[in-house]
């Protein structure tokens, strides 16, 4: 098994103001060679909107965008006609294929939003756009492995154009799990969203991140109470 080591600390950031925003990879004027991409995952914001404020509508294309929300709520708007507004417990999916226009507000006045946006290369370009959202149960992942997006359509969970899958866990202290591939030759990324867990002999505190890959599974021991976002991605 091969690995790398992303933590928290050495993530990019930006703070506009209306926008606190953490890059676990290269991302607008944040560029580091050593963190463009992990296999097919392109990126992985953490971000934090300011109440009332957002991203105004703009353009995306051939890439498949995640969103979870950690706290408070975002609303979404797309010239697909779409409109809605996610919270915590939901995940929203969009492929932007062919070529998608949206906007993302915090429909809040007192309270921010905390949400996580991935970036996955679709395994086929200039698709038709999608978009689709779905609420899953928080009690489901708790000790368990709960797959919310996937190419793989495997239980329920929403579709992405990849061969990837997005899972959410939340594993308690001294409870260990057991990541398994579903597809030969991908690798996963694992980023501990609160708590603490050790994987390979290494620790990974609140916002770190491991890589792995050349391996069929991957064991990952809390060492307290935690949240975990794990990608699986096909790595070329």
């Amino acid at each position: 098994m091969k690995t790398i080591l992303h933590k928290a600390e050495e993530r990019g950031h930006a703070d506009h103001g209306w926008l606190n925003a953490h890059h676990s990879f290269s991302f607008a004027s944040w560029y580091d060679p050593s963190k463009v991409h992990f296999g097919m995952l392109r990126v992985l914001n953490d971000d934090i909107v300011a109440p009332g404020e957002g991203f105004g509508m703009h353009p995306h294309n051939d890439m498949e965008i995640i969103t979870i929300i950690l706290q408070g709520a975002l609303q979404h708007k797309d010239n697909m006609g779409n409109g809605s507004v996610i919270k915590p417990g939901d995940v929203q999916v969009m492929s932007a294929g062919s070529g998608v226009m949206h906007s993302e507000f915090n429909p809040s006045s007192d309270e921010a939003v905390n949400l996580f946006q991935l970036w996955i290369f679709p395994k086929e370009k200039n698709i038709k756009p999608r978009y689709d959202q779905k609420t899953f149960s928080v009690e489901s992942r708790k000790n368990s492995i709960q797959t919310v997006a996937s190419g793989f359509r495997k239980n329920g969970e929403l579709y992405i154009h990849q061969d990837a899958a997005l899972s959410l866990s939340n594993p308690g202290k001294d409870k260990p799990l057991t990541y398994t591939m579903s597809q030969k030759g991908n690798g996963v990324y694992v980023l501990v969203i609160n708590g603490s867990v050790e994987i390979n002999g290494i620790i990974l505190n609140k916002r770190d991140a491991m890589g792995a890959w050349e391996t069929d599974d991957v064991r990952i021991n809390p060492l307290e109470d935690s949240e975990l976002l794990i990608v699986e991605v096909p790595m070329n």
